[in-house]
Order: structure tokens, then C-alpha cells, then sequence
């Protein structure tokens, strides 16, 4: 594609896979159109918000929310608003869907008046659906099995940090859920190694831990599973933890906090990585549950770094998929 004032050079030539395609996981998409989305997220961290090409002009983008929703609401209209384009906000419980009307129906009429639907649901069934009779691109901003966002935004921050993603130790500590599957599979697609230290009952799915180490025998990455936090987090360059009680998840609260006490991320857990070692959370953050208050506001962490980093890989997403 020839370079335009609307399209810099510097923000990548966007990959042609990704044109018109929807995200549900990032396991549908090869190495290449991740590493084009990172280069393009990069460059547009770097690069005043005023000065970003108007790649979403005249663009409408449905973001639905039947999940709440603090950090991928703002980060999506901000980065839609500097890419020129329009958010339209829905809410699941103001949408015909939410008071009986089908997902089939629903793709078909918001297909018809916008350029892309963003959803954040529970079953990732929904998504599928949705997908399924959508004639736009359909993004996955959260649901029950994948949040693909997330973890662009986590690689993004790792690479800022260390440079080149290749042969990076991250350690996963905690309960093995969407954010834990999506940055193994990130880390597959990016050559790292990710390690989730996970108490019996909340490892991640290990079809998805088999689909990364099959992937990663041709990116150099790796995914596996251990229930010891120290040994997960020894020689990581990262160690990242999320909350312990996610929506849903809220009348086994106690078993959970239980269950999962043994793999908080304190100074001790941290002190066993390597020197240079940062923290990620996805937050929301629970202090004295997952994390501690001194260790997420901390020297190491890079917690604030990579919410912001939401809104440069969602609207490079956007900018490629649109494009």
C-alpha cells in the first residue's frame, strides 16, 4: 500500500490477513498479523494522539457491554475518537438482545448501520454466534474463554520493557483463566515462554496449553503448567497475577481466596524473579487478595503501562481490520 498523509508510513502497512477479519482469540491469526499489530500499537504509543492518522474516518464501531466494563470502555472510544472514527456505546440490558431478541437478529440489523461490533460478553459462544451472522468484523473484548485485547496489550508492554519478545520467561500466578489462556497464547505467537503456576481445579484449558506448544515449535515459544509459584516465577522477566474472584465468581468467594492464597504476588514472589523483573495486572486489582498494595504500586510495576497500552493495541486492531 502506498504511503498517504492519512496512512504514515510508520504506522505499518496493515496486514492483509487481518482486513475484514473479526478476533475472537488470537489463535485464529498467524505470528505475522500479530507482530504487524504490536509494530503498529508501538508507533502509535509513541506518537502524539493529535498527530495519529484519521484511519477510522466516517467508521461506526458498536461496543456492546453485558459484562461491566472500566478500562476497555475508555481505552476503545479513546482510541477510536483519535483515529477519527465513532464510538456508539450499548449497553447489554438497553439492546432488544437482552430482552429476547436473537443474536442472529441482532448481527444482521447492526451489520447494516456500523463498521465493526466490539463485544464483551460471558459465554464465548456469544461470540461465535455473533460472528457467525455478522457481516462485519465482530472483536472479542472479554469473555469467559479469551480476552485477545488483553494480551496484545501485554505484549505490547513486555516488548516496550525488554525490546524483543523472542526466549522471554513471563510467569503467570494464580487462577488459569481467559487472561492466563490469552497470554499463553500471545507468548506462542511472540516466541515467549509462559509459565502458570495454578492450584489443582484452576489450571488453564489443556487443549490451549497443547495448541501453544504446538505453535510455538515454529516461534521458539512455549507454554506449561506447574503448581508452584516460586519455581514459575524463578528467572521470569515478568510475573503476572489478575484477580481471584472474576464476575460470576462471586458466591464461591471464599473457597476461591482459600484456594488460591498460596500464589499471591508479594515482594518474596517477586524477589525470586529476575533482577530486572516487572509486574502486570490486568486489574481490576483486589490489594492483599492477588497482589499486594506495595507490590502493584511499586517500583516494578508496570501495571499503569499496560492499562494504557489497551487503547494503542485495540486501535491498531482496529486500524488493521478496517483498513
Amino acid at each position: 500500500m502506498t504511503a498517504s498523509p492519512d496512512r504514515p508510513d510508520t504506522f505499518g502497512t496493515p496486514y492483509p490477513g487481518l482486513a475484514g477479519a473479526s478476533v475472537l482469540s488470537l489463535m485464529e491469526h498467524p505470528p505475522e498479523a500479530v507482530a504487524a499489530l504490536l509494530t503498529s500499537a508501538e508507533w502509535l504509543a509513541r506518537t502524539p494522539r493529535a498527530a495519529w492518522p484519521r484511519l477510522l474516518e466516517a467508521k461506526m464501531i458498536a461496543l456492546i457491554f453485558e459484562r461491566p466494563s472500566t478500562r476497555t470502555r475508555v481505552s476503545f472510544e479513546v482510541g477510536i475518537t483519535h483515529l477519527g472514527g465513532h464510538a456508539l456505546v450499548l449497553a447489554g440490558r438497553d439492546m432488544q438482545m437482552g430482552r429476547g431478541e436473537t443474536i442472529e437478529d441482532t448481527a444482521k440489523v447492526l451489520s447494516r448501520m456500523v463498521d465493526a461490533i466490539v463485544l464483551r460478553t460471558g459465554p464465548h459462544e456469544t461470540l461465535e454466534e455473533l460472528d457467525r451472522h455478522a457481516s462485519v468484523p465482530v472483536i472479542n473484548s472479554l469473555s469467559y474463554a479469551h480476552h485477545p485485547c488483553q494480551a496484545l496489550a501485554d505484549a505490547l508492554t513486555l516488548r516496550q520493557r525488554f525490546g524483543a519478545l523472542d526466549g522471554l520467561r513471563v510467569a503467570y500466578v494464580g487462577d488459569g483463566n481467559n487472561c492466563c489462556a490469552s497470554l499463553m497464547i500471545v507468548g506462542a505467537l511472540t516466541g515467549m515462554e509462559v509459565v502458570a503456576a495454578c492450584p489443582a481445579g484452576y489450571t488453564p484449558d489443556p487443549e490451549i496449553v497443547a495448541w501453544c506448544n504446538a505453535t510455538g515449535a515454529g516461534t521458539g515459544g512455549s507454554a506449561w503448567v506447574t503448581d508452584d509459584p516460586a519455581a514459575a516465577a524463578a528467572g521470569a522477566r515478568a510475573i503476572y497475577t489478575d484477580t481471584w474472584i472474576s464476575m460470576g465468581d462471586e458466591d464461591d468467594a471464599d473457597r476461591r481466596r482459600r484456594d488460591l492464597g498460596p500464589y499471591r504476588v508479594d515482594d518474596a514472589l517477586v524477589a525470586a524473579a529476575a533482577a530486572d523483573a516487572v509486574v502486570l495486572h490486568c486489574l481490576p486489582a483486589h490489594h492483599g487478595e492477588e497482589i499486594t498494595y506495595e507490590v502493584l504500586h511499586g517500583p516494578r510495576s508496570a501495571v499503569w503501562d499496560q492499562a494504557e497500552n489497551r487503547i494503542y493495541a485495540q486501535a491498531a486492531l482496529l486500524g488493521h481490520l478496517l483498513a
